[in-house]
Order: C-alpha cells, then structure tokens, then sequence
C-alpha cells in the first residue's frame, strides 16, 4: 500500500453501516415531534408534537417508504434502509434551517415571512441533496433521479399547500375541492403567510438546485472518464453501498477497470502415510484485497475452506494492482489450487530450516526434495506488500541455484501503519529488492547441499476471542512445527493484515528462535552472489539462539525492542510469524494491525501454547509441492494508484467546488428572494 492508497483507505473510518429502515424512521419522529414542541405554540405539549410530526415526520415517513421502491421500479438500486437514512437526513436539513431562520428572526428585524422564504430555500436543498445520493447510488440520469429524490420536498410542499389555505387564492373547483386541498382551519396560523409565489419560487429553486447537481458531478467525473474510462458515480454508489450494507456493488466498478493477469498458484502439501492430508500451505500471487469481503479481501478463508488438513494461506508477493476484482475470480484461484493439489508428488526427503539476511531482509528456508519454501520479512524494520514482479525475480533467483518449485512468502509482519510517508512497498530496482533476491539465492544455495532426513509435522490452530474489531480474521492463529532431524521450523500464522512493530521478533524471542541472522558483511548494490552475498543458515542445536541487533536500514527505519518477554523459551529452533494480509479486518479500521487492539501478551501465550501442542501432534509425513497458473482478472498495473489518487483529488478540491457552488447556488436564491 502506497502513501496515497493510505490516504484512501483512511478515509474508511468516517463510513457508518447503514441502520436498518425502522430504526431512521422512529428517529425521524422523535426528531419531528421535539421540532414540534419548539415550534409551535398551541394549548398542549402534544398537540405541538403532534403538529411537528404532521408537517415534518409525515412528508418524512413518505420518502422512506417510497423512495427505494420508486426508485428500484425505475432501475435503481436505493435500499428502505438507505432511503430512511436519506430520508431522515432531509428532515435534519429542514429541522436546522427552521431552527436558524426562527433564531434570525427573533434577533432581528425579519418577519415570519423570512422564515418562510428559507423553508422554501431548505426544500429545495433536500431535494438537490437527494438527487445528488441518489444518482451515485443507483446511477441513473437526472431525469429519471430526480422522480425518487423530489418525493420528501414534494410531500412537504403538498401539506404547505393544502393547511395554508392557498387554494382561496386560486380560482376554480368546488366544496369537495376546497375540502381536501383548503384546511387552514385545522393548521397552526403561521401558516396562512404562505402564498402561491412560494411555490414558484420552489419549483425555480429546484430547477436550479438540480443544475448545480449536475455541473458539480460533470465536473468531478471528467477525470475519470479521461483516465479510468468510468463514471465517479459508480465508485461511490459502490464504495458507500459496501461499507454501508456489505453490497456487493463495487465489484461492478472494479470489474470494469480490471485486466487480466497470469498468477502462479502453489500449494505445498504434508500428507500422513495413510494417505489422508495433515496441512496446506497455498499461496496464490495475488493481493487479498481491496477491502472487506469484495474481490479477493476474503481469500485466506475460502483457501482454508477448501484444504482437507489444516491450511495455510500466507500472503505472497503481490500489491494492490494484483487485486482480484470480483469475488468470482477466487473460484478461478481455488479451481488452480485443486488442480495443483491433485498432481502434486510426494517424497519423505527434508531440509533443516536455514536462514540468510541480507541488507533487511531475512530469508527462512526449507527444501523438500528439489521444491524450496521460503519466507520473507524486513523485521525490526517496516515494510508492507512486496511487488509482483520482484516476487518472480526472486524467484528465479531460487531456480538458478537448484530449487524446482518455489513457493516464496512475504511473511507480512512488521509495518508502522500510515505514520510515515514511505509504507515501504518493496519495488522494482531499489536496494530492498535486490537485498531479496540475494537473500532467496543464497539460502536455496545452502539448502541445496544441505543434508536431508525424513520430516514430521504437527499442527495446531485457534479461531481465537477475538475478531475483526481487534485485527485477527475468522481463521484465528494457525502454527505448523516441522521436524526434520531432531530440528524443529515453526510457521506461525495470524489472520490478519501485518502486525505493529516488534511483535513479530518478541513471537520469535519467545518460541525460542533468533530474531535475525548476522550477515557476513556489509550488501553491496551486485545482485549476483559473490562477495556481497551475505549468507548465514541459522540452524540451532538445541537451546535458545541469543538476540542480535538488527543492523540499521537503509532506510533508518527501526522496529521496537523485543526483551523482557519471558516464557519458556526453546520450543523450537528456528520459528517465522506470518500474517494473511486478510481484508475483512479493514472494514473495522484502515489501519488494524495485529497486536494494535488486542493484548499482545496474550497473543504470545496463546501463539506459545499453540506451539507447544503442535510439537505434541508431531508424526511422519510426505510432503510436496506443485504449481499451476490462473487466469484471473485484477485491477492492473498502477490502476489502483490512478484509483486512490483520482479519489484523493476528488476529495480534495471536491469538497471546495462544492463550498463555491452551494456559495453560487445560495447567492442566486436570495437574489430571486428579493426580486420576488
């Protein structure tokens, strides 16, 4: 995630979920019956709140019954609970403007007719604030949006109408006529100062209002017409919808600036000899993105809800670009992952783990027959996803020194959230790249002579008390301890979205493995291996490897400190925490990291005992690893980029142009009030 994407992703903390449609209604009312009681002064409380009810709450309930139904009967998409929302918020909008029109009039030398003619004014507002929701959420043309956006401004304008009197003013009709559409008698007196001009003038300043609508969203949308080939309208109906009410609307927007890409998808398999599967480990190349369960942001759960053992879905070395844009396109990852799965061959020849720094990163490595299983992490320092095209590079770099298949994990586990303006997004041609392909070299180079035994494997898992609301996704916290003569690799997974710093090396610390690994010199710029290679296989002999400082980075960027944990200690030699880089938790917050919302000392007792019970479940295993490609749809190169900065701008300068055209727009109101 880039600076700018962050931006974005911020901007999720001040979307609500929608309330259902009765509870915006029974507010309304309660809303409409103290606007009453401060209004009007008759003999009784209550008939003052009756009468607020009446002429505010009434007009209210109409919109919020008939909207979404108008609107969907047109091709629309407005939901009962969006439009008691909207519905509610254009009662706030008459409700205030009365306030401040009667409060002006008080103090100054204004007359009742003054706060008529805002009423009018608020109207007219409702409806064009209506228009305006309506139009993103159910994209259609002004026209036809403005029939379900009018019917609150047009209910309220009836009533006006009809217990005004206005109708004695107007020629025609008879007793029956004059019985429905007369009833001043029955309306608080103020009423009667309304005249048949201020209709026109309603109707005049909707015709306008709805111009400014227009000329606002033409402005806005021109942008990303020219670069993204889409309407604004279909993001925000999209995005809103989402955090709203979970709709599955942006999928629609996303699929339709999607490109297709090529992802590898490997599964690592560990079968007992009885033939039924222990774990699996698959990784698929792309992001689970964007956000909550749309396109691929609920990957790690349907991956595990398709292994027959217990899976392991970690993140690999994808960005945002790489985002699945429908949900749909997880069942073309799913379909590679079983295929890959069922071809797969077995063997009972292992590798110790070993790892190999250089420059940040730190490379854990285990070799099963000729296929290699990597993981990455720029722990203490920060970093966040890992670019698809350095991910391959690396790659490559473990099949030129003797690895088959590769399955290289971006173990995802140290990041300072937004604080800083580099999220360090690892790219092609900067030293953290090159540090990553030099590191991946060089522990498949060790792991190819290194000598070979026959594995066993225990697992444990925990769906965890917590949820998304502290960081941790349905899948809880997963540990894999393999063995391989008599030492001993855990994988920890956490499913959630990388983790605060320095939680990952106290995990470490406290399972009983060494942080980091010492790098035999300083990394110089050569990628090839050679003098800068800096390799170092950290493989314990039982006991606890002691901690090491982490060398600065390049970027001066420094994790927290990892002493004083505690705990037992030496559970296992060598030990890696990895996070899914699951999205559901981003619903909650954009920046919901591991160990942010929740205890951390309870998440390493729990993360230790689990350890502890996979070591217990320990028993001989095959295991091996295959590869198929998917052809999937995702967001594309520097789409998501051109994405957030399109509605970072709009956001922006939107929020000005709205100020000038709301400020043109209410100059030109009161310059037909006058001349009226």
């Amino acid at each position: 995630m880039t600076t700018t994407q962050g931006d974005l992703a911020a901007l999720s903390r001040y979307v609500f979920r929608a309330p259902r449609w009765y509870s915006s209604l029974a507010f309304a009312l309660l809303i409409a019956a103290a606007a009453g009681i401060a209004a009007f002064d008759s003999r009784f409380v209550l008939e003052d709140a009756w009468q607020g009810v009446f002429f505010i709450g009434v007009p209210t309930v109409v919109a919020s019954l008939a909207m979404a139904g108008i609107d969907r009967r047109l091709g629309g998409q407005l939901t009962p609970s969006r439009a008691s929302l909207l519905a509610l918020g254009g009662e706030l909008v008459i409700v205030v403007t009365l306030t401040v029109a009667g409060a002006i009039a008080v103090l100054t030398a204004f007359a009742q007719k003054f706060v008529f003619d805002a009423l009018v004014a608020g109207l007219a507002a409702v409806f064009a604030l209506q228009l305006l929701v309506v139009m993103a959420v159910s994209r259609r043309s002004l026209f036809v949006a403005a029939i379900p956006a009018g019917i609150q401004t047009a209910s309220t304008a009836v009533l006006l109408y009809v217990y005004s009197g206005t109708l004695r003013s107007i020629e025609g009709g008879g007793p029956l006529v004059a019985w429905l559409l007369a009833r001043p008698q029955e309306a608080p007196p103020g009423l009667r100062a309304i005249v048949p001009v201020d209709f026109a003038l309603l109707g005049l300043l909707c015709v306008l209002y709805a111009f400014a609508v227009w000329v606002f969203l033409a402005v806005i949308d021109r942008p990303w017409r020219r670069s993204l080939d889409v309407s604004v309208l279909d993001f925000v109906g999209g995005f809103v919808g989402h955090i709203a009410e979970g709709t599955r609307e942006l999928e629609d927007f996303f699929e339709a600036i999607g490109e297709e890409a090529i992802v590898p998808v490997t599964v690592c398999s560990f079968r007992r000899f009885d033939g039924s599967e222990k774990a699996r480990f698959v990784l698929a190349m792309v992001h689970p993105g964007p956000m909550g369960e749309i396109g691929g942001g609920n990957l790690p759960e349907r991956i595990a809800a398709e292994a027959e053992g217990l899976a392991f879905p970690p993140h690999a070395t994808a960005g945002h670009d790489f985002n699945l844009v429908t949900e749909r396109e997880v069942d073309t990852v799913l379909d590679s992952a079983a295929r890959a799965a069922a071809d797969i061959e077995y063997g009972d020849r292992a590798t110790a783990g070993k790892r190999s720094r250089s420059g940040e990163v730190t490379v854990l490595g285990q070799r099963f027959g000729d296929d290699v299983l990597l993981t990455s992490t720029y722990a203490p320092n920060f970093a966040d996803d890992v670019d698809y095209a350095v991910g391959l590079a690396a790659s490559g770099e473990a099949r030129a020194n003797g690895a088959e298949r590769v399955m290289l994990i971006d173990a995802h586990n140290s990041n300072d959230g937004l604080e800083t303006g580099d999220l360090g997004h690892i790219v092609p041609g900067s030293q953290r790249s090159f540090d990553l392909m030099r590191a991946v070299g060089a522990v498949t180079g060790d792991l190819r002579d290194a000598p070979e035994s026959a594995p066993k494997l225990g697992v444990a898992w925990d769906r965890t008390p917590w949820g998304p609301r502290e960081g941790i996704g349905p899948l809880g916290v997963r540990v894999g301890v393999c063995e391989i003569a008599g030492e001993r690799t855990a994988y920890v997974l956490v499913d959630g979205n990388n983790m605060e710093p320095g939680l990952r090396d106290r995990i470490v610390s406290r399972l009983g493995g060494s942080a980091v690994s010492e790098p035999e010199s300083e990394p110089g710029p050569d990628p090839e291996s050679g003098p800068g290679s800096e390799r170092v296989a950290t493989a314990a002999n039982g006991g606890v490897a002691p901690e090491r400082t982490a060398p600065d980075g390049s970027g001066g960027r420094r994790g927290s400190d990892t002493s004083g944990d505690g705990g037992s200690g030496g559970i296992v030699d060598i030990a890696e925490v990895m996070t899914t880089d699951t999205h559901i938790v981003n619903t909650v917050d954009s920046i919901n990291q591991v160990g942010a919302a929740l205890p951390a000392h309870e998440l390493l007792d729990l993360i230790e005992n689990l350890t502890i019970e996979a070591t217990r479940d320990l028993e001989p295993v095959e295991v091996g690893m295959n590869t198929e490609n998917a052809r999937v749809t995702v967001f594309g190169n520097d789409r998501t980029e051109t994405l957030a900065s399109h509605a970072n701008a709009m956001i922006a300068m939107g929020g000005a142009f709205a100020l000038a055209v709301i400020a043109a727009v209410m100059a030109i109101s009161v310059l037909i009030f006058f001349l009226a």
